[in-house]
């Protein structure tokens, strides 16, 4: 027997080795370049388009765009770190919350067990066997309530820190591009003309980047990327031309 059993979990080792599943697995870093790129092509984009319909010069757009920059990078970094830091203290406090009902009503909390494995279909006489199991192992019993009770899953230590920074850096490198052409072209019209062809060609390919990325289609996300940005600048380049009248 324990020649059998031997023999078939070399063969699971053997299987598990042979299929390897790719998965993508920095989704949250994903979601911090996207927040920060998309806001940094848009919104330097738009303030830049906007003075250029207020008739300002090149060098008073470049300043502005410089300083809006800046200051979106620290703003989105700390609003990044804040969200982050949030979901840290939450997951803390719901896991000490958890550890004192297992300890206080475990009765409760492997009723509770049972509850969530029967929403999967699995039957009284298969999930006991796994209640009691868990009632022995209190770590796994709290992991397991935490990630299938609450749907929390536990944050890298360092996650708030990270996002902070990858945000702010995201943030930067988008709002470089619509004010290149300002760096090279003295010309405000010029500038702006420059601007709008190499931004939605930006948000083109970051459309198109973060639709493979995020499991959409890559050429609608491209365009439709491509149309938000155009639509906000667009709209400022308007209130603009409003404004001076």
């Amino acid at each position: 027997m324990a020649a059998l059993t031997a023999s078939s979990n070399a063969q699971k080792t053997t299987l598990l080795k042979q299929h390897k599943e790719k998965h993508f697995t920095a989704g949250e870093v994903v979601r911090d370049i996207i927040i920060g790129v998309s806001d940094g092509l848009t919104v330097p984009f738009a303030l830049a388009a906007g003075l250029s319909g207020a008739n300002a010069s090149s060098s008073i757009i470049l300043t502005a765009g410089i300083a809006e920059v800046a200051a979106g990078a620290i703003s989105m970094g700390l609003g990044g770190y804040l969200a982050a830091k949030s979901e840290a203290d939450h997951y803390a406090k719901e896991l000490k919350r958890e550890q004192d009902e297992i300890i206080a009503v475990p009765d409760i909390e492997a009723a509770e067990v049972e509850e969530i494995l029967a929403e999967y279909g699995i039957e009284p006489h298969e999930y006991a066997p796994v209640v009691n199991a868990l009632r022995r192992k209190p770590q796994a019993w709290l992991d397991f309530m935490m990630k299938f009770e609450l749907g929390l899953e536990k944050p890298e230590p360092r996650r708030a820190l990270q996002s902070a920074v990858t945000i702010a850096i995201a943030y930067i490198i988008g709002g470089i591009v619509p004010l290149l052409p300002y760096i090279l072209i003295p010309v405000a019209k010029k500038a702006l003309l420059a601007s709008v062809v190499l931004t939605l060609i930006a948000l083109l390919i970051f459309g198109y980047a973060k639709g493979h990325f995020t499991g959409s289609k890559p050429i609608k996300s491209a365009f439709q990327t491509a149309l938000i940005g155009a639509l906000a600048s667009a709209a400022a380049f308007g209130m603009a031309k409003l404004v001076q009248g």
